[in-house]
């Protein structure tokens, strides 16, 4: 069982920035996905960014303004995120997966923090 704990969550004008943070209760196989998700308000859920020994994903609404990380020393994810706009509002969820990315579902989610965008 792994628990995942977000922070770094608030409210920011749009072109700000933010950087979000997950603490993983346990290490995980440094090779195993673990991504950042997010939901808005009458939105499903959608992958925002997901990370694994070999390689990065960004959603293309996102790309070359998030930068997505991770520590294993310290069991940590992160998730930078500049040039913020409104459309980035919703509570961002941390998940780990058991698997490289691309195989299959999250296994773990975090509570979420939520990023609110004002214009």
């Amino acid at each position: 069982q792994v628990q995942l704990a977000e922070s770094g969550g608030g409210s920011v004008q749009a072109g700000g920035s933010l950087r979000l943070s997950c603490a993983a209760s346990t290490s995980t196989y440094y090779w195993y996905c673990m991504g950042w998700f997010r939901q808005a308000p009458g939105k499903e859920r959608e992958e925002v960014a997901v990370i694994d020994d070999i390689a990065t994903r960004y959603a293309d609404s996102v790309k070359g303004r998030f930068t997505i990380s991770r520590d294993g020393a310290k069991n940590s994810l992160y998730l930078q995120m500049t040039s913020l706009k409104p459309e980035d509002t919703a509570m961002y969820y941390c998940a780990s997966f058991t698997s490289s990315c691309g195989g299959g579902d999250p296994r773990y989610w975090g509570q979420g923090t939520q990023v609110t965008v004002s214009s």
